[in-house]
């Protein structure tokens, strides 16, 4: 009997945790490049309260070479309920602190240390930080690495709620090299997984440029002829879940300098995702929660004359 996935779709990948140590030439030449830099990493949260109400959370954290900063979003995204920390310098103005504001007719208050927070490549600290959103007297998110112990010092007492957050999506901005990294978790009970995107001339010496996506060393989609099929979609299946892999690369050939490619990873609803196993079917309706992964991906001046060479290539093959 054939398994359930091969059954689903015939071009279906499956990424599973026992499956990761499966590598190839490609994942390891992939590994060899820089990753291009994020410039913005965008994270929306579903926050729902002990009372039901749901509110949505937009963290933003930001970085250019003259300015760094956070802005943190509440509902529909009015301008006066946004918080923001951001200077003309490469450091936040105010490394720690708290705030109080309104949105929605809830009290949302935000308290912030970045004093010693640690940086990779990328916007978002990564280490010794922590930003706690309360809303309405509940801690409604919690992002950082600080502790809970020094976290509730600052807001949590004996009688203080902690409403349910969901991650629901990530919205990334990167430039630089045709190599992109990232982490994501799928679900709220997965796994944090590596996610790789890369563009590179690999078809057997031609000039063809190739796409690999790959999820923690895995190849999940290889797309040849790119200029050709810079539009497509692929099913993938990461911790049970079904996810729908989408890409769109037209602007690297028509729009090299303003453009940017985009890929978008997105997780199905329950009712087209029934593969888990049956023990997995029993969890509760609203622990599975929705989450799209979204890059926009855009090219450094570097790689201008190869990108330039193939869009020439691919005029002269359309009007011949």
């Amino acid at each position: 009997m054939r398994d359930i996935i091969s059954c689903f779709s015939e071009k279906a990948v499956n990424v599973s945790h026992s499956s990761c140590s499966s590598n190839s030439s490609s994942v390891r030449n992939s590994q060899s490049l820089v990753p291009s830099l994020k410039s913005a990493v965008t994270c929306v949260y579903e926050v729902i309260l002990s009372t039901g109400k749901q509110l949505l959370i937009r963290v933003t954290w930001s970085k250019n070479p003259t300015s760094q900063g956070l802005a943190i979003n509440f509902g529909d995204d009015d301008p006066g309920t946004c918080f923001k920390l951001n200077t003309n310098s490469k450091f936040f103005g105010k490394k720690k602190g708290n705030k109080v504001t309104e949105s929605g007719h809830s009290k949302i208050e935000v308290f912030w240390d970045v004093s010693t927070a640690e940086y990779d490549a990328g916007p978002e600290p990564v280490d010794r930080f922590y930003v706690v959103v309360v809303v309405d007297s509940e801690i409604g998110l919690v992002l950082g690495h600080m502790g809970e112990e020094t976290i509730a010092k600052k807001v949590k007492t004996s009688t203080t709620k902690v409403a349910k957050s969901s991650l629901i999506s990530q919205q990334e901005h990167c430039s630089g090299t045709t190599h992109y990294s990232t982490k994501a978790r799928f679900c709220n009970t997965g796994i944090i997984h590596n996610v790789s995107i890369r563009c590179s001339m690999e078809d057997q010496g031609l000039n063809h440029p190739v796409l690999s996506v790959c999820i923690d060393m895995k190849t999940v989609i290889r797309v040849k002829r790119l200029r050709w099929n810079f539009r497509g979609n692929q099913t993938i299946f990461v911790d049970g879940l079904l996810i729908d892999l989408m890409w769109d690369v037209h602007d690297w050939f028509f729009k090299p300098v303003t453009g940017s490619g985009v890929f978008m990873f997105t997780t199905r609803s329950e009712l087209d995702s029934r593969i888990r196993l049956e023990e997995k079917l029993l969890q509760k309706e609203h622990d599975r929660i929705e989450f799209s992964l979204l890059i926009y991906a855009s090219r450094a001046a570097a790689d201008e004359k190869a990108y330039q060479s193939m869009s020439m290539s691919m005029s002269e093959t359309r009007s011949s």
